[in-house]
């Protein structure tokens, strides 16, 4: 069923919030718990839809997982070799992490596997990461054209591998490294350019020997995950859209805590700052041996930038927003090298040039980016084509619009962002359901 939203025109962004925990880290602190041996404590899991998936997929594996209280979970660890098969398919429903970071991990089970999806992630492509893992000694099935659903047929002697990432993908390297539990020897993944850290560091909090720095992994299989908690960070992906919004709105000074800053994670708060923005970090610390920070974002007129290609990778998820930034500044905003936004879960440069240009923007895409001159939004009506990151998007380039604005098929911002319209509204956005 589809769910539209009219938003904006807004008054000035105000107060404190805090946003979901990481999606990211939410999922992988179930998959490592999971295998590990003995329980793990989940402090700030992230109450959406894709996470949800990743831990009834485990509970369907014969893992045990309790929650005592919203956004806490306790997984009970069943050991690298302690998963049971199912008879019935593995749905991760939207969510890409899951089904690639599966793909990898299943791979080296006693037992088949079959990963399915819903129809935005059946179209998502699994070649890049079925291939490395098929010279490790994988089997594995997949459409016609690369796509879900995955088979994974049993394998029991993975070796590992000496691999280059083609293109940089935290999620590629990601599933190598899970397979890589239980592959012999080494297994050694390079990457074209860093991409966010959050498996390397999760494996070494579960106890695993690995050896990481920016664009490189390396672990040995076979070794015991040991159980351990938790602690979430807030989500940088979800605390961008407020970003961005209270970059935009006059007058706005708004305070969001408790934000995940891994530094493979943060390119959008360099981008923003090259436009201009006036964001600052307070109360630096660490938790679950991430970074945190709270940052205090206040209005500054941006400026446009050619957002540097090194940053690219570390911002990955977030060029929704950027594009609802660039719209909205003065002069010219050039991406390049960001290709790999045409295979998420819409391709984000085509649907969002044409979000923005149906209120009056002007976009000229280009095959790895965009040309985005600067100006003013009007009011009307424009798609988010399902995508929940486009969704909350064009919902804060809204708020700045001359008038208001009907923005259709936002139910799947539930997927990432559960309460995004309540905690919008609470710190002045205008949204509401249409």
């Amino acid at each position: 069923m589809s769910l539209d939203w009219l938003a904006g025109p807004a008054g000035a962004l105000r107060g404190e919030i805090r946003v979901p925990g990481d999606k990211s880290i939410s999922h992988r602190a179930i998959m490592l718990g999971a295998i590990a041996e003995g329980s793990s404590h989940i402090h700030g899991f992230l109450e959406g839809e894709d996470t949800r998936a990743t831990a009834r997929i485990f509970a369907q594996l014969g893992v045990r997982i309790e929650q005592p209280s919203e956004h806490e979970r306790i997984v009970h660890g069943v050991g690298l070799h302690g998963l049971q098969g199912s008879d019935e398919a593995l749905d991760c429903g939207n969510a890409g992490t899951a089904m690639r970071l599966l793909t990898g991990l299943l791979a080296g089970q006693a037992f088949e596997s079959v990963l399915v999806g819903d129809e935005s992630l059946s179209r998502r492509p699994m070649r890049r990461v079925i291939e490395p893992l098929e010279r490790m000694g994988a089997r594995i099935e997949a459409s016609g054209d690369g796509t879900a659903p995955i088979r994974i047929n049993i394998k029991n002697n993975l070796q590992g591998i000496d691999y280059k990432i083609p293109v940089a993908s935290a999620q590629v390297k990601s599933a190598l490294l899970l397979a890589g539990l239980y592959a012999q020897g080494e297994t050694h993944v390079h990457e074209p350019h860093p991409t966010r850290d959050y498996t390397e560091r999760m494996l070494a909090a579960f106890g695993s020997p690995i050896a990481f720095r920016p664009g490189e992994a390396a672990m040995l299989g076979g070794f015991a995950l040991k159980g351990t908690d938790v602690d979430v960070p807030s989500d940088f992906s979800s605390a961008a859209f407020f970003l961005v919004a209270a970059s935009l709105v006059p007058g706005s000074d708004l305070l969001i805590r408790k934000v995940g800053m891994n530094p493979r994670r943060t390119g959008l708060l360099e981008a923003l700052r090259l436009m201009g923005a006036d964001i600052t970090e307070e109360a630096r610390t660490e938790q679950g041996g991430e970074p945190v920070a709270d940052l205090r974002v206040r209005y500054a007129p941006l400026q446009g930038i050619h957002v540097p290609e090194r940053l690219v990778p570390d911002m990955i998820d977030e060029f929704p927003a950027l594009f609802a930034a660039a719209s909205l500044a003065k002069g010219e905003t050039l991406v390049t090298g960001a290709a790999e936004l045409r295979v998420k879960e819409s391709d984000r440069i085509a649907v969002m040039s044409r979000g923005l240009r149906a209120l009056g923007a002007q976009i000229d895409e280009r095959p790895d980016g965009a040309l985005i001159r600067g100006g003013r939004l009007r009011g009307g009506e424009t798609e988010s084509a399902g995508d929940h990151r486009i969704a909350m998007a064009l919902a804060v380039a809204a708020q700045v619009a001359d008038a208001e604005v009907r923005i259709g098929d936002c139910a799947n911002v539930a997927t990432s962002f559960p309460g995004f319209a309540e905690l919008a509204r609470d710190c002045g956005f205008g949204l509401r359901l249409a």
